[in-house]
């Protein structure tokens, strides 16, 4: 009966996967300011920011340096923060959640990226979030995180951490159906549990967010982008087993980095460049 189950949540999904633009909830997504700067060659992360209104924290991943920047909307390089003492050993994702202070906002940056499945423990660097007030910083201050999937070494490359609830989950990435993984709040071990929850029907996820309030969650591959809507602050993980709504994507040569804006205005994807083609943030406003 499980088997059966699956097969139709399967097939439910599958069926929404081959409907392309078929929400009215955002308008096409439009090309922001400037093309990013060469600075920017290999984004693979995006948060919007709570500290600063209106800017977005990214990253680039594996082999570049430690570092975090913050960026306009239009792709201008506000303020670079230097993680002292540490190398991107594959930099995927960033994310925004509490922390030991509860009254404060703290940056995660998952270095969770795993192309060949080798690293037992994911990485994850966890610091307050600064406040613009120079173009660069350098960050002596922040906390070490490892974390071990508890059914084995997958490639992963998507994080989302829950403002209600304070879970944090991630999302591997290369399976046929990916697994679902929960962290519990608080992380306060010295190696966190990312506990499998669910397989979902979905491959090469490469970014997720979970919207300011809670109430809305999008993941994206490089060719999709999936949305589902959260009134009742139920569990992540049953509301991602029901069928999503497929959004219109310009599709970008290799976006890998997605957010929702503080405002619920909309929401932004940001690609790697290519030699021959920089990368630009992309907006989708809402309607």
């Amino acid at each position: 009966m499980r088997l059966i189950l699956w097969t139709a949540l399967a097939a439910s999904l599958l069926s929404c996967q081959k409907k392309t633009g078929t929400s009215n909830i955002f308008e096409p997504g439009v090309q922001q300011g400037q093309p990013v700067p060469s600075e920017l060659a290999e984004a693979s992360g995006l948060v919007a920011s709570a500290s600063n209104p209106g800017l977005l924290w990214t990253h680039n991943d594996s082999g570049n340096p430690a570092e975090v920047y913050l960026i306009s909307a239009e792709g201008e390089i506000k303020m670079t923060c230097r993680l002292n003492g540490i190398t991107n050993r594959d930099w995927e994702d960033i994310a925004l959640g509490t922390g030991p202070d509860s009254t404060k906002t703290y940056v995660y940056v998952a270095d969770i990226g795993d192309n060949l499945a080798q690293y037992p423990v994911k990485i994850l660097y966890r610091f307050e979030e600064p406040v613009f007030d120079a173009p660069q910083k350098d960050i002596s201050n922040f906390d070490t995180l490892y974390i071990k999937l508890d059914d084995g070494v997958r490639d992963t490359e998507a994080l989302m951490i829950d403002p209600i609830a304070h879970g944090m989950y991630i999302l591997s990435k290369r399976e046929d159906s990916i697994h679902f993984y929960k962290i519990d709040y608080p992380y306060a071990a010295d190696t966190l549990t990312g506990r499998f929850r669910v397989k979902l029907p979905f491959k090469n996820i490469c970014a997720a967010d979970i919207s300011a309030d809670g109430k809305e969650v999008i993941i994206k591959d490089y060719d999709n982008i999936y949305y589902w809507q959260r009134p009742d602050g139920g569990p992540i993980s049953k509301l991602l087993q029901t069928p999503p709504t497929q959004l219109a994507y310009v599709r970008e040569r290799q976006g890998e980095a997605i957010t929702f804006a503080r405002d619920g205005s909309g929401f932004y994807t940001l690609s790697e460049s290519v030699p021959e083609e920089r990368a630009w943030v992309m907006f989708y406003k809402r309607k």
